[in-house]
């Protein structure tokens, strides 16, 4: 199976190497479409594939093609592939906002996937909500669930209505993790701790509490009762998390994410 790239950035190198890695198909079958020359040249001494300037020689002869640019270059990318692209080629898009109507309206072409990833993928760690439309045979769809699985979970929407809803939650939320992650480090500071011992706390505070949730099946409500005794430091501080509105601003934000991916889908 030959694969296309249309951009050659972070999150398209993370799937690069997890097809590379898991050995979907090889490096020689992968072409990467990028106007960066230095950016070509390093995907090609790393991974031993093909790179284009020209995005239609990228995608000659793929029977998948990715597309991985930034929002703001599918004006650009559009007029390139549109109507251009063969029957047997589906395309999988990880450009954000861009919805299957833009897709499919702006090139012409009815075979469309849309993927929903977070950051985490580029070590294997992450969370992707996907859909596709009614063209895409359930070959491709195999295809785009074995890639997927290379970055870490997948989940298939039915509706794409739930992909805005992922962009809210599971795209936009490494960067609410981060902020909580930084707050807990500034805190430990704050109390008195040197900074890279309260990091230590920090991080693994947050990575042991998330795989117990997942390990033990437990309600994370049920998690925290265990850690909260009558009276104690724990009950106090989620006092002082409930005086604040932690529970409100978690919801108006994901909330805000949510308009925001709409909006910027049409």
């Amino acid at each position: 199976m030959k694969i296309a790239f249309i951009g050659g950035g972070v999150m398209a190198e993370a799937i690069i190497g997890g097809i590379v890695d898991a050995g979907i198909t090889p490096a020689g079958s992968i072409s990467v479409g990028e106007p960066v020359e230095s950016r070509r040249q390093y995907l090609e001494d790393t991974y031993g594939l093909t790179t284009h300037g020209d995005n239609l020689e990228a995608v000659d002869g793929a029977s998948l093609t990715i597309l991985a640019v930034k929002p703001q270059s599918l004006p650009h990318v559009f007029p390139q592939l549109s109507g251009k692209l063969s029957e047997d080629n589906t395309v999988l898009s990880i450009v954000a906002g861009a919805n299957m109507t833009t897709l499919t309206s702006g090139l012409a072409h009815d075979a469309v996937i849309r993927v929903m990833p977070n950051t985490p993928a580029q070590i294997g760690a992450g969370m992707t909500m996907w859909t596709s439309s009614d063209s895409v045979s359930e070959a491709a769809k195999d295809a785009t669930r074995s890639i997927l699985r290379t970055l870490g979970e997948e989940v298939y929407a039915h509706d794409e209505g739930m992909i805005d809803m992922a962009t809210a939650l599971s795209a936009s939320g490494p960067a609410y993790v981060f902020l909580f992650i930084e707050a807990l480090i500034d805190a430990g500071v704050y109390l008195g701790l040197a900074r890279d011992v309260s990091r230590q706390l920090a991080l693994q505070t947050v990575l042991g509490s998330t795989q117990l949730v997942k390990d033990s099946g437990k309600h994370p409500a049920e998690l925290k009762d265990m850690v909260t005794s009558p009276g104690g430091t724990t009950i106090e501080a989620l006092k002082a998390f409930e005086d604040g509105g932690f529970r409100a601003a978690v919801f108006g934000a994901v909330s805000a994410a949510y308009e925001k991916s709409r909006a910027l889908g049409g």
